[in-house]
Formats: C-alpha cells, sequence, structure tokens
C-alpha cells in the first residue's frame, strides 16, 4: 500500500490552527482513497530507544505543550549549523496497547515517524543560513513513498518525492498584517517553488499568487482547495434541541444572533465589521469567537471598551477566547449569519462550514472568498464600513434572502465535499505517479 507522510508541527500544537484542521482533513482524505498514513512529530526531548515509550511519547500532551511554548536551549544554534548535514527519523508502529487522543484506540495514522526539534532546528537553519535541512527516514517496515508538508516547511526528505501545501502569500500580500521575517519568508516559498516536486494550493486564488509572485511553474501547481468534515453527531441534531440548548447555555434565541468566529488578527477585519455592526442600527447580538493571535491589540482593546462600556449588559456584543468545536459549531449553525468579511484568505474555512451548516454568510469580496462563496453569500468591500453596515441590515431584515442563501450555501457547500476533496486528493497523486495500490 502506498504509504503518504504529513508533517505533524501544526497537530501538535494544544488548541490547534487551520492549518492543523487542513491537515486532519489531508489524513482524513488520504484514507478514503486507501493509502497508508503516517505523521511526522517533532518533540524536543530526546526520541528513546524503547519502542513502547516512542509510541507513549506520540501522545503525550506534555511533549506537546512543550512543543509549542519550550524555551530557547543553548545547544540549537550549534544544532542549526548542523542542520545541513541532515536530520533522521524513528518509526513508531502503533500497538493498540496506548489510548490515542481523541480517538481512543484508534490513531490518526497507520504509523508515526519522530525526529527531535526537528521544526525548531530546521526554521532555525534556513533563517541564519537559508539551508533546507535534509531528512532521512530510519529503515524500518513503513518507509513512507512520499513527504506531504502542510505549510512551507524548509525540509527536504530525501529520495522520495515531496509536496509542500502553501495556503497563501498574506505576509506578502498584506506585509502590514503580521510579523512574519518577509524576507525570509519570500526566500523559502521561492525555495520550495523551485525544488519542490509538486506544490498544492488550497484555492485558485493562492495557486495565481504562487504563480504571478513567485514565479512557479504552472504545470507544478495544483489547486485541491479544502474540505470540512462536521460529525453527524452535531449536524444530525434535531433543530428545536439545538435551539433549547442555545436558548439554556447563552440565553440566546434560534437565529437571533450574528457570529463571527477565528483568530483575533489583522486580516480577519473585526475592527472594522463592529464597527459596522454599531454604525447599521440593527438590534441582533454580535457573538465574537476567537482567541488573540498576533498584532490583536487594537482589536481586542476596542471589543472590550465597548463590552465594558455597556455594549455587553443583556449580550447585545460578546466575546468568547475559546470554544468547545461541538459547541462552536452549533452556535453557527444557530445563527442568523456568519460575518466573515476578511482583507485576505487563502480558503476561508469559517464561510465553508457556515454554508454546509444551511447559515447564511455575510464574506468579503477579497482574496479567495468570492470563490468559497461565489453567489452563496452576500459579498462586501472589508473597507468599507457602510458596505458592511448595508449587507448587515439586507441580513437582519430579509427572511426570504436568508433562506435563499441556506439552500445555496448548502448546494456550493458540495463541491468541497470530503467526496469531492478525496478525489482531487487521487487525481493530484496519480499525476505523480502514485496510486492506493
Amino acid at each position: 500500500m502506498t504509504a503518504v507522510c504529513v508533517d505533524g508541527h501544526n497537530l501538535a500544537l494544544p488548541r490547534g490552527s487551520g492549518i492543523a484542521t487542513y491537515a486532519r482533513t489531508l489524513l482524513d482524505g488520504l484514507h478514503a482513497i486507501g493509502f497508508e498514513r503516517q505523521i511526522l512529530h517533532a518533540p524536543p526531548s530526546p526520541v528513546p530507544e524503547d519502542r513502547l515509550l516512542r509510541e507513549v511519547m506520540v501522545g503525550d500532551a506534555r511533549w506537546r505543550r512543550m512543543a509549542a511554548m519550550a524555551a530557547p536551549r543553548p545547544n540549537r544554534r550549534v544544532q542549526a549549523a548542523l542542520a545541513r548535514f541532515g536530520r533522521s527519523a524513528r518509526f513508531v508502529a502503533p500497538s493498540g496497547h496506548v489510548l490515542w487522543p481523541d480517538h481512543g484506540t484508534a490513531p490518526e495514522a497507520e504509523g508515526f515517524w519522530l525526529s527531535q526539534d526537528l521544526y525548531r532546528i530546521a526554521n532555525r537553519a534556513f533563517a541564519n543560513d537559508r539551508v533546507v535541512t535534509p531528512l532521512r527516514f530510519e529503515a524500518a517496515p513503513g518507509v513512507p513513498d512520499v513527504m506531504h508538508w502542510t505549510w512551507p516547511t524548509p525540509v527536504k526528505v530525501r529520495a522520495i518525492p515531496n509536496i509542500y501545501t502553501i495556503h497563501d502569500l498574506i505576509p506578502l500580500k498584506l506585509p502590514h498584517t503580521t510579523l512574519d521575517d518577509k524576507r525570509r519568508f519570500l526566500d523559502l516559498c521561492r525555495r520550495i517553488v523551485r525544488d519542490a516536486d509538486h506544490v498544492v494550493t488550497v484555492s485558485e486564488t493562492t495557486r495565481r499568487d504562487v504563480i504571478e509572485m513567485l514565479g512557479a511553474d504552472e504545470s507544478r501547481v495544483t489547486t485541491t482547495w479544502q474540505s470540512a468534515d462536521l460529525p453527524a453527531s452535531v449536524t444530525g441534531r434535531p433543530e428545536a434541541e439545538v435551539a433549547a440548548e442555545i436558548e439554556r447555555a447563552f440565553a440566546l434565541p434560534w437565529k437571533g444572533y450574528f457570529v463571527h468566529f477565528g483568530a483575533i488578527e489583522p486580516k480577519k477585519n473585526l475592527g472594522r465589521l463592529v464597527e459596522a455592526w454599531l454604525r447599521s442600527g440593527v438590534d441582533t447580538p454580535l457573538i465574537v469567537i476567537g482567541g488573540k493571535a498576533w498584532m490583536d491589540e487594537e482589536e481586542s482593546g476596542f471589543l472590550t471598551e465597548l463590552i465594558a462600556g455597556g455594549l455587553g449588559a443583556g449580550g447585545r456584543l460578546r466575546k468568547y477566547d475559546y470554544m468547545p468545536r461541538a459547541i462552536l459549531l452549533d452556535l453557527v449553525r444557530g445563527a442568523r449569519a456568519t460575518l466573515f468579511p476578511s482583507l485576505y484568505e487563502g480558503f476561508g474555512l469559517p464561510v465553508l462550514e457556515s454554508m454546509m451548516l444551511g447559515t447564511p454568510v455575510m464574506a468579503s469580496n477579497a482574496g479567495s472568498l468570492p470563490e468559497i462563496a461565489e453567489h452563496a453569500a452576500v459579498l462586501v468591500d472589508p473597507y468599507d464600513i457602510e458596505d458592511m453596515a448595508r449587507g448587515l441590515r439586507l441580513l437582519d431584515a430579509d427572511a426570504d434572502l436568508r433562506a435563499d442563501l441556506s439552500v445555496r450555501g448548502r448546494a456550493r457547500a458540495a463541491r468541497f465535499s470530503p467526496a469531492a476533496y478525496a478525489g482531487r486528493l487521487a487525481s493530484l497523486y496519480r499525476g505523480l505517479g502514485l496510486s492506493a495500490g
């Protein structure tokens, strides 16, 4: 069976990320088309010789927290300098004795690889010397046939094809919205499009950016888009049951509030959205769900002051840093509309998830969002507060429009179903000479 290894860098984060969601979707898609799945993790502590301890390490919450928060170590500079000579990874085969996070006895892959501190060392090596770290998989029964990196990673596995997914070029398109080292990011992306066996993008918008801004060969860049697999335990619940739970837990009426969800960072445009909501004059509450990311101080402070100043009274404006996924999806399902006027997105997963749940969407007319939503959303200029206020008033007042958008949204979301995504993955790998057999 053909084995595909996927990097686990973002999968190890305590609350994940959009790229972690992408990685899980990719793993599900690989399973659907009959490929063996493997994950490459990079614990900060040494990889043990003992096979059972290696398996325990994969599911150990302690190293996952360490991976996200570990302080710099004195020998990292030396390790980065030596990275050009390569790193190695050791195999872990699930035995069935270890219970896996979120999956009980069923791991999310058929095999795992561990390479101590790989991602931190490789990133430092590239930042210091523009070195891409070679990686070798030690001899094992499950050596992969291809490596699929879910983000621009300065590592390349020897002797097998390397595929890299580029989600967006926002650090270059909207440099004022990120804290990335732009020169490093550009150098890395150029190196990837030059040396990768293939580049994958999650939208035609990003594909055009990669070709036009990085000079990539069109034949070596493929758009697979993305998918979302919403659990039947959420989507299959009776509407009346979900409505009663939302009313009981949050004192919110069914279809009686707007929702915005996603990390708080400049590209999400939350400040202008809240200003547009205030200017619109609608009485419908606005619920904001999202933790702080980077450069959030201005928008988070604005929101906090508004809530403290009286808009929080009666629940008209609320902010939640975190919400368990099942509860979040219930809140999205029960919303009058999702508001997502982002300045730029490589894909826009909140738009897709909302359409899958039948929730009308107001999205921006920038980046990939018109490509994802097409005619199934109210599209607005994300820089024009009055245009956003107009969209809010329209969605708030027109029940027929909301019903129509709900139907059109579900139909549009079918293009990005797990089955459709799996088919595009199969086509991608076939084009590289790989099949499930």
